[in-house]
């Protein structure tokens, strides 16, 4: 009876060491000698998947911190050359803004996997609050662009103006994200996990209606009346704008990236901590993390190959290092080097006197 006691208990404290967000191969041997081979292989393959995403995810964030870059430095020549900016421009710049803001938060993801951030409750919950900002605040970016590109408002339209769209997409996001946080609460864990499965089936679900569900309705449905009204009148679609495309691929890609993080966030909530099963589920959501973020370098990438004024200055800067290499090879093999010839003109008469 005491021996079953004792082998149930190192099997409840190996599951609870399982349960945690940070694997550890030495708590698996230490709970228990039946199983340890097991739990350490699966702590490895956990480990191994998270990292491996991590590095991708690492040389994606990358690229998509230099396309952001160089983004900027597109509007800013543009800028300068025009003195002024469209509106969809605008619109544009201040997403792409919002999405490096996306890859700084994500540093932690970077440094720390697959381990987690080692953080309090508060500074956590502070986190997933500006995360939650961010994203809903280039989601709803994106709805006054689907808004301007469909139905092709007056210039004097409310919505045209920066400080109402300011007002409007800051408060917005900002309301939001106080009700997730307060679903969320503050959670007691030394890990810092951004949106945590002990947070619910309810939290999930809210992030999964209000910060994504909700701004896309929106666009499917300015898109929808936008094909209608430009069906009606026999325009072309999205007003032949050259944005047009920009938006349209950045839209699906971003879709595509948040709603597999949703539904990854949704099915962990309903895991059981105390089943071993579970632990390639707590590093497949860590793998959901990795794509999120990977849909905002992605979307400067796009923006980059994608916005002609954008790509237009990458290929004058890719123009102006292929002459740079070029010349110091050219100069070598097209020198002419001119021989010394001596001319002697002196006649017979006067080397005679």
């Amino acid at each position: 009876m005491t021996d079953s006691t004792t082998n149930s208990s190192q099997t409840s404290t190996a599951f609870q060491s399982l349960s945690s967000p940070t694997f550890s191969p030495t708590t698996a041997l230490t709970s228990g000698s039946g199983t340890s081979s097991n739990f350490v292989f699966d702590i490895t393959a956990a480990n191994d998947l998270t990292s491996t995403a991590n590095y991708v995810y690492s040389f994606f964030a990358a690229l998509g911190f230099g396309a952001g870059c160089f983004v900027f430095y597109s509007f800013i020549q543009t800028y300068r050359a025009q003195r002024r900016l469209a509106w969809l421009d605008c619109l544009l710049w201040v997403f792409c803004g919002f999405q490096l803001l996306l890859l700084l938060l994500s540093l932690h993801i970077v440094v720390y996997r697959p381990k987690y951030m080692p953080g309090a409750g508060l500074g956590c919950a502070a986190l997933s609050f500006t995360v939650n900002v961010a994203s809903l605040c280039g989601l709803l970016i994106l709805v006054l662009m689907a808004f301007v590109l469909t139905l092709d408002p007056p210039s004097n339209a409310p919505l045209r103006k920066s400080t109402v769209c300011a007002a409007l997409v800051i408060l917005t996001s900002a309301l939001i994200s106080l009700l997730l946080a307060g679903l969320r609460g503050l959670q007691e864990e030394k890990n810092c996990v951004m949106d945590p499965v002990q947070a619910g089936v309810s939290y999930a679900a809210a992030k999964l209606s209000l910060a994504f569900l909700v701004p896309y309705m929106l666009q499917l449905g300015l898109l929808i009346s936008g094909c209608v009204r430009q069906w009606k009148s026999k325009g072309r679609f999205l007003s032949g704008s050259e944005e047009g495309p920009v938006f349209l691929t950045v839209t699906v890609f971003m879709f595509l990236c948040q709603l597999f993080y949703s539904v990854v966030l949704v099915r962990g909530t309903w895991l059981d901590p105390d089943r071993k099963e579970n632990l390639m589920e707590r590093a497949f959501l860590a793998v959901a993390e990795c794509v999120l973020f990977s849909g905002s370098s992605f979307s400067l990438m796009l923006v980059l190959l994608l916005h002609r004024p954008s790509r237009e200055s990458l290929h004058g800067v890719m123009r102006q290092l292929r002459d740079c290499c070029r010349r110091p090879m050219r100069a070598q093999p097209n020198r002419n080097i001119i021989a010394p010839h001596i001319e002697i003109t002196d006649t017979l008469q006067d080397i005679e006197s």
